[in-house]
């Protein structure tokens, strides 16, 4: 009860802020929608016990309750995802159906694919998943749709091919500009930086990158920056660390370091902070992660970051994935739903050639509001 208080405490108070290129601190936290819908009727949860090759539950069924929905996170241990999954498990509830959570045991895409085959073999009516390949998990995807189980990703996206939509957190562009004008401002606009990613394969990692490479080279406001590497930590606490430490001996005069990753940008934060090294830090956190290293001063190692809400991110694929499989939706551009108590969303063109649906803005923590965000997730 608690976690939804909080969630919807968290969902209210992000209806009312809109970042503008996200250069400056934001008082509240972004929406996911504006208005307010009736919450879903709930009836007793059921099991799903049809098998795999059957189709999916009828349209009046799903509305009315019941049915099976999966979330396959990127792996086990990941806190972000693990948030996602608190979420997706609320949201489920609120439909009066059964959730599904799996962690895979490595952040790789077979990992993904066994856990998917299970799903299949379990006649899950939905899968919602945060890929760790964008490609890898086609074949296993088309299988899934091919047994009747609506497909859509959430997070880091599938390729159009293996699935229905997809539920972003923002928009890339969005994102993309956030980082680049934080890089700019904490390295005083010049200088050398880098980025710490989490796997090389990663759909969503790889699109905020290129969005921030193309906004640097499109503007000669960022001439003066240096992109000296793209590090990849896997999503792994040890790795990542590794991966801070090497790129402070192979780049003495580094100024920052940008890592759009929950994962990375912690172990980096404590890298940068236990060694007290002059290079500053900027990305993608969760405040409870972050908070200790969140200030404006040489004792701390990062001046401020960005992320949304992890919470309403898996409650949105989870009332994504209702609507596919009661047929609210399909998918296609336009389409409209209600995602409960978050408010109506529609379903626009992703810039893959399939279609997304965007929970809100990205939102800025800083020593301003760090202390009361860290309490909230």
């Amino acid at each position: 009860m608690k976690k939804k208080v909080l969630s919807a405490i968290l969902s209210v108070a992000m209806a009312a802020t809109l970042l503008v290129g996200c250069g400056s601190a934001a008082e509240e936290a972004p929406a996911a929608a504006t208005e307010e819908a009736a919450p879903a009727e709930e009836a007793p949860a059921e099991e799903a016990e049809a098998p795999a090759e059957e189709e999916a539950a009828p349209a009046e069924e799903a509305a009315a309750g019941g049915g099976t929905y999966a979330f396959v996170s990127k792996s086990a241990g990941n806190p972000f995802n693990e948030r996602q999954a608190t979420g997706f498990e609320e949201a489920v509830a609120d439909l009066g159906g059964t959730a599904i959570i799996q962690h895979p045991e490595a952040p790789t895409a077979d990992a993904q694919i066994t856990v998917i085959q299970s799903l299949i073999s379990q006649g899950v009516d939905s899968i919602c998943v945060a890929a760790n390949d964008e490609n890898a998990l086609q074949a296993a995807l088309e299988e899934a749709a091919a047994a009747g189980i609506k497909v859509c990703s959430v997070d880091s996206t599938v390729n159009v091919a293996s699935r229905l939509t997809h539920v972003n957190q923002a928009g890339v562009t969005e994102i993309g500009q956030c980082l680049m004008d934080a890089v700019y401002d904490i390295t005083g606009g010049e200088g050398q930086w880098a980025i710490l990613s989490a796997t090389s394969q990663a759909a969503n990692q790889n699109a905020w990158i290129e969005s921030m490479k193309e906004i640097q080279a499109a503007d000669s406001k960022y001439a003066n920056l240096e992109l000296v590497e793209v590090a990849y930590g896997d999503d792994e606490p040890q790795k990542s660390t590794d991966q801070t430490q090497a790129l402070l001996q192979n780049y003495p005069d580094l100024k920052v370091i940008c890592a759009p990753t929950t994962v990375g940008i912690a172990a980096a934060a404590k890298v940068l902070q236990d060694q007290g090294s002059s290079v500053k830090l900027t990305g993608l956190g969760l405040p409870s992660e972050m908070a200790e290293y969140i200030g404006d001063d040489d004792a701390h190692s990062c001046p401020y970051m960005f992320l949304w809400n992890p919470i309403d991110l898996g409650r949105l694929g989870a009332y994504t994935s209702a609507a596919l499989v009661s047929g609210e939706i399909t998918g296609a551009e336009g389409d409209k739903f209600t995602a409960g108590d978050m408010g109506d969303y529609e379903i626009v063109k992703a810039g893959d050639g399939g279609t997304e649906i965007i929970l809100g803005a990205p939102f800025k923590f800083d020593p301003s509001n760090i202390e009361e965000w860290k309490e909230v997730y």
